[in-house]
């Protein structure tokens, strides 16, 4: 299964970090975050991946051509020029980097994608900037088990987010940026089967708005409750809350060895 990582928005709410580079390579612990997700994710055997590029895509793209020489020793021969990179920490992960366009909205952004997608196996999808102690497993097992076309993780937290209602598993209803409540909310990891890509209509497309307001209204969307750790990295505060913890040793969402 492969799993698809949105890396290309502005990151204006975070602008004193991506004024010089995108937000999914803004640093927790020395590594971007962009890593720290795809961690997630390989710790449970997903390990081949599909990164949609916008905004200064060229800092992702160069950190993974010089993701092996940064993650191991290596010597130079000045005189001749020839580098060897001394075999060490081998990350067996497969990287697509694909632009999919600097004003291109979510939704867009995804139906770029497509063409790298199978036909009918579903895949994984979150954005670059939100990490979580999730059972990718269970998510998984979650959504095979009821055969609708999608499953968004659902978790607690402030009513600045959007709310979901719930009839039994299945959301009823999905509004973007509530106000004034508290409740279930967009976690930001799906579980997609290539058909919801027929939802979006074009570049100019937000994800969390048509598309799925009509999965959830057709009754084609299901949510996964989580429980565990969740947090987004939308502000410096938020950074800086996550940098605590992982210098503290209490990252939840670290869960590979």
């Amino acid at each position: 299964m492969k799993a698809v990582i949105l890396a290309g928005g502005l990151g204006s709410r975070l602008m004193e970090e991506t004024v010089l580079r995108p937000k999914p390579m803004v640093e927790i612990g020395g590594k971007p975050i962009l890593w720290h997700i795809m961690n997630i994710y390989a710790a449970y055997g997903i390990n081949e991946f599909i990164v949609a590029l916008g905004y200064k895509g060229q800092y992702i793209k160069e950190y993974f051509l010089n993701y092996y020489a940064n993650d191991n020793d290596i010597s130079i021969d000045l005189g001749t020029g020839k580098t060897t990179i001394h075999d060490g920490n081998q990350t067996n992960w497969k990287v697509h980097l694909v632009d999919t366009g600097l004003h291109t909205l979510t939704g867009g952004r995804l139906r770029r994608l497509k063409p790298w997608l199978s036909e009918d196996e579903p895949f994984l999808f979150t954005y670059g900037d939100g990490v979580a102690d999730l059972d990718i497993p269970a998510l998984v097992k979650f959504h095979q088990s009821h055969g609708k076309l999608a499953t968004v993780t659902t978790v607690h937290a402030p009513a600045r987010f959007g709310r979901m209602v719930f009839e039994g598993s299945a959301v009823s209803s999905f509004n973007e940026k509530a106000i004034g409540d508290e409740g279930w909310i967009n976690g930001g990891f799906f579980v997609l089967h290539p058909d919801v890509i027929d939802f979006i209509a074009g570049d100019e497309t937000i994800w969390e708005r048509e598309p799925v307001e009509q999965l959830a209204c057709k009754g084609q969307l299901m949510g996964f409750k989580h429980q565990g750790f969740w947090s987004c990295m939308d502000t410096l505060k938020e950074k800086t809350m996550l940098e605590e913890l992982w210098s503290s040793g209490q990252a939840k969402w670290k869960v590979w060895s």
